[in-house]
């Protein structure tokens, strides 16, 4: 793949200088020979935006989820056991002893809205600065979301693959990794040899996927395979139902991409129905392929993807119920709530698309409709957990809590009640205050109560819930299962609309379905 060399942005310049011309006088040649040591630098950066929130993501969101550096970063990657744990398990089985890793960082926060500009820059100078200081790099493994925004910027990894790409030069290998929501752009098909994403959604294969981009990526260096990449950019934003890997439209596809990978030739597929709260000039569905050394059967399997995913865009999410509606059916759903709880699903303020996660819509509908019920439900708020922080547990407070953030469909309302629970945890000052049945775990930093420990490890048991509000779109799904009797997906004003004809958007590329009537993706009329 045949690159020129730019001159990037990030180091003063004189200390670029110095680190380039080190940096290429040491890695003259091109790949090493099978008996020699080969080093792989990695890192992760990884971050979810939803551009029409007011909150930026600043250090102290990634300090809350996982920011390491160095040797803590290889700790902290092989803990979570996700991207990071399944490449370094693909290297200790390829290297045999003769592949070195050089961790940079592991950086990730829960998504929220644009990255700090200043944080992001110190992530990117951190990644091209470890890269520089080594005598040699063989090859480069970067995981991230995809999905990134930055204060100021519409293609913030594109901006670090292309960065990375004028450092080393055109002749090492960049393999990475992206969430199957990634808006994938053509800036990071130009700079990298190699692209994989999650093939599940509920994502399940973070691991699976690290371990396939090592692979590739250690292929590639060894001269084994030429990876030739093809991308399919479509005017697509929005289709294809409820989007779940297992549940029909979508289940058609990923079986689909299943078999191709078997095939001669095929060395990866990913499929990306992007991320739709993201205002950027590239937004859409991207189908990606890559074969060995054949542009022609790349292409040839990415527009099969892009075929496909094209035929069911017409396929309609399931529909919702407002918060009134949600609390009705929970009460009628007594037997099912004596053998487990309700999950409603707080779509309209889906912390892990990005919101604030400070709706009070359902908290509201809770009050007034069913506060006899035993529910649990998170709400973020750092004026209101400063306030109550001041009385002790078994001491009654009333705040006004909510719509601080989002203040064109939120409201804040008020609310009282006993203090239970009150402890530092990841999520800032975090306290349980319950109005009857109600459970308010107020918080200084934004829930999405993807995992049942968000709850448990507050000592909330699942089992006694009638309700259970989670603030994400779908791992839920998966991680509720054992507690879970229904699912009731809940419509209200917010700022994760899922409806894309109610979203601000400002730079998206047009025409674009279902905004726009379209007659092919190839050909947008």
């Amino acid at each position: 793949m045949k690159r020129s060399n730019k001159v990037f942005s990030g180091f003063p310049f004189a200390g670029l200088m110095l680190a380039v011309l080190l940096f290429s006088c040491s890695n003259e040649k091109a790949g090493p020979v099978s008996n020699e040591e080969m080093i792989i630098v990695y890192a992760e950066f990884m971050h979810e935006v939803n551009s029409f929130s007011p909150v930026i993501t600043t250090e102290r969101d990634f300090r809350a989820d996982h920011l390491f550096y160095g040797e803590e970063a290889r700790t902290s990657g092989l803990e979570e056991e996700k991207q990071l744990a399944g490449f370094l398990e693909v290297v200790e089985k390829l290297g045999k002893g003769n592949i070195s890793t050089i961790p940079l960082v592991h950086a990730k926060s829960m998504s929220g809205g644009p990255v700090d500009s200043v944080f992001y820059g110190h992530i990117k100078s951190t990644i091209l600065e470890g890269i520089a200081a080594q005598p040699r790099v063989d090859g480069i493994y970067l995981s991230m979301h995809g999905a990134m925004g930055v204060q100021g910027m519409h293609d913030p990894e594109g901006e670090i693959l292309e960065a990375v790409r004028n450092l080393v030069g055109p002749e090492v290998p960049i393999a990475v990794s992206f969430d199957l929501h990634a808006n994938v752009t053509q800036k990071r098909a130009e700079n990298a040899d190699m692209i994989v994403g999650y093939k599940t959604n509920p994502h399940r294969d973070h691991h699976k996927t690290g371990h396939r981009s090592g692979e590739l990526l250690i292929r590639t260096m060894r001269g084994e395979i030429d990876p030739v990449m093809v991308m399919n950019k479509m005017p697509l934003l929005k289709g294809g139902g409820i989007n779940v890997d297992f549940l029909p439209p979508f289940r058609k596809i990923f079986r689909r991409m299943k078999k191709m990978e078997k095939e001669d030739g095929v060395l990866s597929v990913s499929f990306f129905p992007v991320h739709i709260w993201i205002d950027g000039p590239e937004l859409g569905y991207t189908t990606l392929a890559i074969a060995d050394g054949k542009r022609e059967l790349a292409q040839e399997k990415a527009d099969e993807l892009a075929d496909m995913a094209w035929a069911v865009r017409d396929v309609a999410q399931p529909a919702g119920n407002t918060p009134e509606e949600a609390v009705e059916i929970a009460k009628k759903k007594g037997f099912a709530r004596r053998l487990g709880t309700l999950v409603f699903c707080d779509v309209s303020d889906a912390v892990g698309t990005g919101t604030p996660g400070e709706s009070t819509w359902i908290l509201k509908a809770l009050l007034e409709k069913g506060p006899e019920l035993t529910s649990y439900i998170t709400m973020r708020d750092e004026q209101a957990a400063g306030e109550a922080w001041n009385y002790e547990i078994g001491e009654q407070v009333n705040l006004t809590v909510g719509g601080k953030i989002d203040t064109v469909y939120n409201q804040p309302i008020q609310y009282s009640g006993e203090i239970i629970f009150k402890e530092e945890t990841s999520y800032g000052k975090t306290l349980i205050i319950k109005h009857g049945g109600i459970h308010m775990v107020l918080a200084e930093l934004p829930i999405a109560s993807r995992y049942t420990t968000d709850y448990k490890d507050l000592g909330l048991s699942l089992w006694k819930a009638d309700i259970v509000v989670v603030k994400n779109l779908f791992p839920f799904r998966y991680r509720y299962i054992l507690y879970n009797r229904k699912t009731v997906n809940v419509i209200s004003p917010g700022l994760s609309s899922t409806d894309p004809f109610s979203l601000n958007y400002q730079h998206i590329p047009r025409p674009i379905y279902p905004l726009d009537a379209i007659g092919s993706w190839k050909q947008p009329d």
